[in-house]
């Protein structure tokens, strides 16, 4: 899937946009802010987090799966991610991973200049799985929650 957003979804991503300001990225100057939906509706925040011990960093994405698993929720239907300047913006590898835990939510970023919605599933079509070769997380849930 790669579409239009609808305009719940483009809200999702104008919630995004208006976290990026509160992101701490001093060294590569690349503020991100994400918003994770699940299926009870509330958005969960989150940020970039640079740190001057580059891997120490935190992605906006995961700080905002975070918030959501404090929340009480462990199901993510939406992830919207903007990024400084409306540059182009998606989930890194590690982003996917995380977010793979807890389903096959819809992305809504901006791609090639144009805000679009993809699946989790579409990015990372392989997810690291548990040792009995399931998909890890509560994948089925969050497919019921679709």
């Amino acid at each position: 899937m790669n579409r239009a957003p609808e305009a719940a979804e483009r809200l999702l991503f104008q919630e995004a946009v208006s976290l990026v300001e509160k992101a701490y990225a001093p060294y590569s100057g690349f503020a991100v802010g994400a918003v994770v939906a699940g299926p009870s509706g509330r958005s969960h925040h989150g940020v970039n987090v640079e740190n001057a011990a580059y891997p120490a960093g935190l992605c906006a994405e995961r700080a905002a799966l975070a918030a959501m698993v404090v929340s009480g929720e462990r199901s993510a239907r939406y992830v919207a991610v903007a990024a400084t300047g409306g540059q182009d913006c998606l989930p890194c590898g590690l982003c996917l991973q995380a977010l793979a835990e807890f389903g096959d939510p819809a992305i809504v970023a901006r791609l090639a200049g144009e805000v679009r919605v993809m699946l989790l599933s579409d990015l990372l079509p392989a997810p690291f799985a548990g040792g009995d070769g399931a998909p890890a997380g509560p994948a089925s849930e969050a497919e019921a929650g679709r």
